[in-house]
């Protein structure tokens, strides 16, 4: 059984004229919790503990009844009774997991997630657990999201939630919820740079050896990501090209011909591999590079429009709103660098 615990700082210089503080975090785990919900967020937590000297984040796991509980891979974790949290709490994790009809229904489990919600500075959930903040009435009217596969359910179970489904990541007032399993790394991730800024979580990334974090807006379902499952050569020599050359004529007829096929064959080979077009290929692979430039830096629009592609801010503008049903602008008001 494995037992978790907070890890202290190994004293990594970040910053000596900082005083150390210690958040303290309690995730909720139950029987069938996905384990990488948690362990996640966990390893993000106590690699901060032991790189950042500004900070030792102390956590505590715990369940309905305490004692072992089993995860969705047969790994057990030791847990403290939920209904003996007691005090102030920094930040509230709550997991997802496989059977989330017997989770929401422990009412126990519930009571206790809203009881200590109103504890916390700030509440979060991992994937399907925003099933729980939700049955406890903590996402009536706001924004969320979870693992793509389970928004449709999300929303209608509790249509008093506005469901984000093309987002790693959503933020509404001091609510976070994420997208599902690896999600919750970024989520962490973003709430290590929330708390102490992007070059503290610069280093927590690096020692994890990830992104510093996906795009909060990011679609969980990446176009660059599905390019990646195609079998055919050609297609997939183009897939591989398009991302570092946006600012090339993306055309039909050159992107047939630098696959060596005809206009016509490309496109119905095309179509039948990656599940679009290719003008509806190259506009997403454009708009999410454009996510992450609006997220990672402050070049102006002009940049950003030309950089991917666009041309010109109007031309990209009009692709979020069509897309995303929203505007670079307001992307980067949610998502953009403090």
């Amino acid at each position: 059984m494995l037992t978790i615990s907070a890890i202290p700082s190994a004293g990594h210089n970040f910053s000596e004229e900082e005083p150390v503080i210690e958040p303290r975090i309690v995730i909720v785990g139950f029987p069938s919790a996905q384990i990488l919900d948690i362990t996640g967020p966990l390893e993000v937590f106590s690699t901060a503990s032991r790189f950042l000297s500004i900070t030792r984040y102390a956590t505590q796991l715990v369940s309905t009844e305490g004692g072992s509980v089993m995860t969705t891979s047969g790994l057990e974790f030791a847990t403290s009774p939920i209904d003996e949290v007691r005090g102030d709490i920094d930040t509230l994790v709550v997991s997802g997991g496989r059977d989330m009809d017997e989770a929401t229904d422990d009412t126990k489990l519930v009571d206790n997630i809203r009881r200590l919600a109103s504890q916390a500075r700030r509440v979060t959930s991992v994937c399907s657990g925003a099933f729980l903040l939700a049955a406890a009435g903590l996402l009536d009217g706001r924004r969320a999201t979870t693992h793509w596969a389970e928004c449709a359910q999300l929303e209608r179970e509790y249509p008093n939630v506005s469901v984000e489904p093309d987002a790693i990541y959503v933020k509404d007032g001091n609510v976070w919820t994420s997208a599902g399993v690896t999600a919750g790394i970024d989520l962490a991730l973003a709430l290590v740079a929330d708390d102490h800024g992007r070059k503290a979580a610069a280093i927590v990334a690096r020692r994890l050896v990830v992104y510093l974090r996906r795009s909060g807006g990011q679609g969980q379902y990446s176009a660059l990501l599905a390019a990646q499952s195609t079998n055919d050569e050609p297609i997939r020599d183009v897939l591989d090209w398009v991302p570092d050359h946006l600012t090339d004529d993306l055309t039909i007829p050159s992107l047939s011909a630098r696959a060596h096929l005809s206009e016509r064959q490309f496109s119905r080979v095309f179509k039948s591999e990656v599940g679009i077009t290719p003008a509806e290929h190259v506009e997403a692979v454009r708009i999410e590079t454009a996510c992450l430039l609006l997220e990672s830096t402050n070049n102006t629009m002009e940049q950003i429009a030309r950089a991917c592609g666009f041309g010109t801010p109007e031309t990209m503008n009009r692709a979020f709103r069509r897309r995303l049903n929203t505007t670079p602008s307001n992307h980067r008001h949610h998502f953009g660098p403090a």
